[in-house]
Order: structure tokens, then C-alpha cells, then sequence
């Protein structure tokens, strides 16, 4: 049997006895290890991209209720109250929203304008994109949308943090289509720009709209809950009362499983040109033991077993295999960075956001290292065993 640092030596000769050949079967696994990590990982980004969007912690554990558009069931403070009486609720914080009129340093537009608390805000997951949200004790303070800067033809948040804004607020009149004016009283400050492009809204403390009317209904409420392990009991009870009720847990579960098939997808794309890298390892390797035919004879005869020939030569293919895992990583996770830096570079300059399009998360690079290995060891399975059968006397005499 053959020691393992003579087993080494013998194996990595290939890379002095046949230098080109070698690394041009390592290089075209690379290829094929690199198409598959380049595809997983753009996966991976898409997925971090979206995800990074959501806050999670007390967002995960709260449920956004929202009334029917028939008004029949009505979110008021009498459902708010029954809400906060049902068993694992830790929470409510409902949400009222009116149209309104907002002056800003002279110019005029049309916004909707929502009263809520300070807990709101991290029971939907909304973070500042610039300055903060509302917190206690904050009094004629006002959150404002990324949308409400276009309103205003501003294009930086940092330009309108520690701006006045004046609001009248359009209340509609029961029983009527008709609404009535009411102004809130002073200047509101900004205090901070929240990320949405979709609607142009602004957030107040509710007491701004309690101090002035009788809020008659609110628009959605945030429920939130002592645990998940209770967030479905607590969503069909809320169902049952006739409101449409969605979870953000829900939503990210939905996510993480859709991005689990793209990923699938992307890899069984790239295990095709993997396939291609293995078909020509194999070829590497059944060429490999023609062309040592002789030298395996040669072993044999002064005392080599089978065991130690096929040994050795599956010690060369997972030898190959693993370089070629290596390579196709530095390749795969190299391009996957400098196509993300050249399409951030042109998203930069016409004014976009930078984003992290490929993501390679360690244990996954761990896995194609462990993978490229075995697909090595498996390459090279029927030329050892082939190798190892050999008549030592047929062997010698092969030319």
C-alpha cells in the first residue's frame, strides 16, 4: 500500500509531466463551477434586494388589518378596543387617513394624510430614509413619502428635513359625498422622508386630528401579537369579524419559497455547463490511464495492489475536481462583483440607487468547494476501477 505523501507526489505529477493539458481541464471546470455560482448567487441578490426592504422583529409579529371597501364593517375605536381584548394581543395601532390640502413654502398640492402613533411605524416595518419617525411627545411633526419630494420637485430627502408644511384636512360628511375643510392649526416640521415612490402621503400624530374632529373610522389598523405561534389563531378571528387581514411573516415565507425555485432554476441552468466540465474531466481521465497503461503495469509488478491504483488515481480526479471548484469560484464570485459594480456605476449616474445584485454566502461556496470535490471523486471512479483491474503482464507489453 502506498504511503499518502507517495500517493500526493504521484498524483500532482501530472501537473509537471502534463502542465497544459491539466489546467485546461481544471480551467473548463472552473467554467462550469463559476456558471453555476454566478446564476445561484444573482439568486441570492435578488432575493436580498427585495428582503432587505423589510424590517423584521415587532413587523413580523403583527397583522395589518384593513376594512372592506363596502364600508358595512367599519374599523372604528369601539373594534379597536374588542381587538385589544382578544386573548395573545399585545397591541393596536390604527391608522386614519384623510385627503388633504399642503402648502409648502408657497406651492400648493393635494397629499393624503394619516394620523397614527409613534408604535405604527415599527409595527409596519417603515424606517427613514432620511431624518426619523415620530416619536413620543413629538406634537405638529410630519413623516413625508420619497413621493411627496416629486410633488415638490425635490430630488434630495436631506433638502426638506427641518421644512414647514401647513395642512387642511378634507372630512367627509356622513351620509353625504361631500367633505368638509377643516385647517390644522401652525406649521407641521419634517422630520423625515420614508421610502415610497407609490403615494404621496405624510404622516401626523393622531392627536393632531383628535384635537380638531371625531375621527369616525380609520383606514387600517396594525394588530400586534405576543408571539408568532399565535399570529394564525388571532388572523382568523379578525377574518371572522368580516376585515381583510395579511401578515408579513406570511409574505416572507411566500418570498424565501419563490426564491428557492428561482435559485433551483438558475442552478439547473448552470449545471449544464457543468455537465459539459465533467464530460470533459472524464475524457481527461480515461486518456490519463491509456497513456499510463504502461506505468501501471510496471506498479503492479514490483508490488502495487489494485487498491493503491485506484487510489491513486481517484486522488488525481479530486485533486482536479477541487482545483477546478476553487477556480470556478474566484471566477464565478470575480464576475458576479464586476458586473455589479459596472451596472451600479451606470445606475448611479442616471440617478438609481446601488444594490447588491449577486450575493455569495460563504456556506454556499463552502458547498460548491465540497461538491466540485466529490464530482472529481465521481469522474473518476470507472477510470481507477478500470486502471485498477489491469493485467500487470498485458499492461507492460501495452504500446
Amino acid at each position: 500500500m502506498l504511503r499518502l505523501q507517495d500517493t500526493l507526489k504521484l498524483a500532482t505529477r501530472m501537473f509537471r509531466t502534463r502542465p497544459a493539458r491539466t489546467w485546461l481541464t481544471i480551467l473548463g471546470i472552473g467554467v462550469g463551477i463559476a456558471a453555476v455560482v454566478i446564476l445561484v448567487g444573482l439568486g441570492y441578490g435578488l432575493q436580498g434586494v427585495l428582503l432587505e426592504k423589510i424590517v423584521f422583529g415587532e413587523a413580523m409579529l403583527s397583522l395589518n388589518v384593513t376594512a372592506p371597501s363596502s364600508k358595512v364593517i367599519v374599523l372604528d375605536d369601539n373594534m379597536v378596543k374588542e381587538f385589544l381584548g382578544y386573548d395573545n394581543v399585545q397591541d393596536v395601532a390604527p391608522l386614519a387617513s384623510f385627503s388633504a390640502l399642503v402648502s409648502y413654502e408657497g406651492l400648493n398640492g393635494s397629499m393624503i394624510l394619516q394620523g397614527t402613533n409613534v408604535k405604527y411605524f415599527s409595527y409596519a416595518g417603515l424606517v427613514p430614509l432620511k431624518g426619523r419617525v415620530l416619536e413620543e411627545g413629538d406634537d405638529r411633526k410630519v413623516v413625508i413619502t420619497s413621493a411627496t419630494l416629486q410633488l415638490f420637485e425635490l430630488e434630495k430627502p436631506e433638502d426638506i428635513i427641518g421644512k414647514k408644511m401647513k395642512f387642511k384636512v378634507f372630512l367627509p360628511i356622513a351620509g353625504t359625498e361631500d367633505s368638509q375643510e377643516v385647517p390644522l392649526d401652525d406649521e407641521f416640521e419634517i422630520i423625515g422622508v420614508i421610502e415610497d415612490q407609490a403615494t404621496i402621503a405624510g404622516y401626523v400624530p393622531i392627536k393632531n386630528f383628535t384635537s380638531k374632529f371625531s375621527v369616525p373610522y380609520y383606514e387600517k389598523a396594525r394588530v400586534k401579537i405576543t408571539s408568532s405561534d399565535f399570529l394564525t389563531a388571532v388572523e382568523e378571528q379578525i377574518i371572522k369579524k368580516g376585515f381583510i387581514v395579511t401578515a408579513l411573516s406570511k409574505t416572507v415565507d411566500q418570498a424565501n419559497k419563490i426564491f428557492k425555485g428561482v435559485q433551483a432554476t438558475l442552478a439547473v441552468f448552470g449545471g449544464i455547463a457543468l455537465i459539459v466540465s465533467a464530460i470533459g474531466m472524464f475524457n481527461t481521465m480515461t486518456v490519463t490511464l491509456l497513456e499510463r497503461t504502461k506505468e501501471i503495469g510496471i506498479m503492479r509488478t514490483i508490488g502495487g495492489s489494485p487498491a493503491s491504483i485506484k487510489i491513486l488515481f481517484l486522488t488525481e480526479s479530486i485533486l482536479m475536481g477541487f482545483l477546478g471548484g476553487l477556480m470556478g469560484i474566484a471566477i464565478g464570485v470575480g464576475g458576479g462583483v464586476t458586473i455589479n459594480y459596472m451596472l451600479n456605476a451606470v445606475a448611479t449616474r442616471m440617478g438609481g440607487t446601488a444594490i447588491s445584485l449577486f450575493r455569495f454566502p460563504i456556506p454556499f461556496l463552502l458547498f460548491v468547494a465540497v461538491f466540485s470535490a466529490i464530482m472529481g471523486f465521481l469522474t473518476g471512479i470507472f477510470p481507477s476501477s478500470r486502471a485498477a483491474k489491469l493485467n500487470p503482464l498485458d499492461a507492460i507489453r501495452y504500446s
